[in-house]
């Protein structure tokens, strides 16, 4: 469900839709590695629906083997990769490096799959749009992007193609977002498809709405009774922000304590969020605007020395940090030290694909490979339905249900196998013709453009 990559080629004009990397298991990473089907060069434009790094973070690596042209996006997703690419190389090179000292890689020098400097090619290439704002890839595509209500500036890519026969409608849905989300906007369904490549992650799933205060209001209390912390493994973009939204909400139910964001991308996500007001929800000055990221009890935590002395708090503390699948980043140091203590609880706040540690703690498995050792898991793993940022199924299929005429053809993308499969059974009872397209394969869309 990862690493969404789809080359349309129009004629002689190559366009990649989306560069992400796979995420997951060790099977689905490797292909990361692989070379890449084409040579970058002979792309001719890049087109992004948002920012994540399973739909952006190939970027840097598609730029060091020859790609030269424009990266298409929306304005907050331009600002948001330069925040979240620098952030993936950096990793990249800081667990390569710490595989390396610690001697637990099979490689005797391990090396990231790109650096700081490759993932610094890419900016000067990024070219930020407005939602709904007709651009001319040549002089027979254009492209436009309309809100898709994921994350922060995320969008839905239309392609018009314009051939002697009439127009021709492409349209990928991008990640899709729920309607009622208190953070971001609700997406906005196309009018018009003849071929769709849509999203399937809560493909006949209805993830149960919880009440979030009173959840995280008797988790709060349980931490206290128990004398220990809250720890919340959280995606740095959308996720983070979502979570202070409702500890903001719950704290005028109960004490404070103090909540540190132990991300930097987090942080300067956040930053961006106030710079773009009229991209999401909240509003300044109503009691619940972006000011609720300045209160009082959130403490931003940008220093990795900063970083270690929280493992010192013993309780009354929540501790969000990145990243939200427990792949990387300073949520690993945190769980090496707090997963062995049965007063602490760790609590998931979003979906954890197959094979990523994430999924292993919330299985219930007794223990989970760290920095190359096997730590025992004795705090109690909660996890919240309803953060999701993503759309469920019946939300799915309002959106798709709202295109004027069925889709000639509909590509189910983005989703693990069964999720996929019970769309598409539920689309085809519609009358619709759908398909699940397997990695690497081919397709003619239109006999002629």
């Amino acid at each position: 469900m990862t690493g969404s990559k789809y080359l349309l080629e129009i004629d002689d004009f190559k366009v990649l839709i989306d560069c992400g990397l796979f995420q997951g298991g060790k099977e689905l990473r490797r292909r990361n590695w692989d070379p890449f089907p084409m040579a970058p060069a002979e792309i001719d434009a890049v087109v992004l629906t948002h920012a994540h790094i399973d739909h952006s973070g190939y970027l840097p690596l598609l730029c060091k083997n020859g790609y030269s042209g424009d990266i298409h996006c929306t304005i907050p997703t331009q600002d948001l990769l330069q925040i979240l690419l620098t952030d993936s190389a950096k990793l990249q090179e800081e667990e390569a490096d710490y595989a390396g000292k610690k001697g637990y890689s099979k490689y005797d020098a391990p090396k990231p799959l790109y650096n700081l400097a490759d993932a610094e090619m890419v900016f000067p290439k990024l070219v930020g749009h407005h939602y709904d704002e007709p651009i001319s890839l040549n002089a027979d595509i254009t492209l436009s992007f309309f809100q898709a209500g994921h994350i922060l500036g995320a969008a839905s890519v239309r392609l018009v193609i314009h051939t002697s026969q009439g127009e021709k409608h492409i349209v990928f849905s991008g990640d899709v977002g729920p309607d009622d989300s208190p953070l971001h906007l609700a997406p906005k369904p196309p009018e018009k498809a003849d071929i769709l490549f849509l999203e399937s992650t809560y493909g006949g799933q209805h993830p149960h709405m919880e009440n979030m205060e009173t959840k995280f209001l008797r988790l709060l209390t349980e931490c206290d009774e128990r004398k220990g912390c809250l720890i919340i493994p959280a995606f740095s973009l959308g996720r983070t922000q979502l979570v202070l939204y409702y500890l903001w909400k719950v704290f005028q139910l109960m004490p404070s304590r103090p909540v540190y964001v132990d991300s930097p991308m987090a942080i300067s996500v956040t930053h961006l969020y106030k710079k773009y007001e009229g991209y999401h929800r909240l509003e300044s000055g109503d009691g619940f605007g972006h000011e609720i990221f300045d209160a009082p009890f959130v403490h931003y935590v940008k220093e990795q020395s900063r970083s270690a002395t929280l493992n010192a708090i013993k309780n009354h503390a929540v501790i969000i940090s990145a990243s939200g699948m427990v792949t990387g980043g300073r949520i690993l140091h945190h769980l090496y030290h707090r997963l062995p203590r049965a007063q602490d609880t760790v609590l998931f706040s979003g979906f954890q694909p197959e094979g990523t540690r994430g999924r292993t703690i919330l299985s219930g498995e007794k223990e989970v490979k760290i920095f190359g050792e096997n730590v025992p898991i004795h705090a109690r793993i909660e996890s919240l339905d309803g953060l999701s940022a993503h759309a469920d199924h019946d939300e799915l299929m309002a959106w798709a249900s709202s295109i004027q005429d069925k889709p000639k053809q509909t590509f189910l993308v983005h989703g693990e196998v069964e999720r996929s499969l019970a769309l598409s059974q539920a689309l085809a009872q519609q009358g619709w013709n759908t398909t699940l397209p397997k990695y690497g394969e081919v397709f003619t869309l239109f006999d002629h453009v």
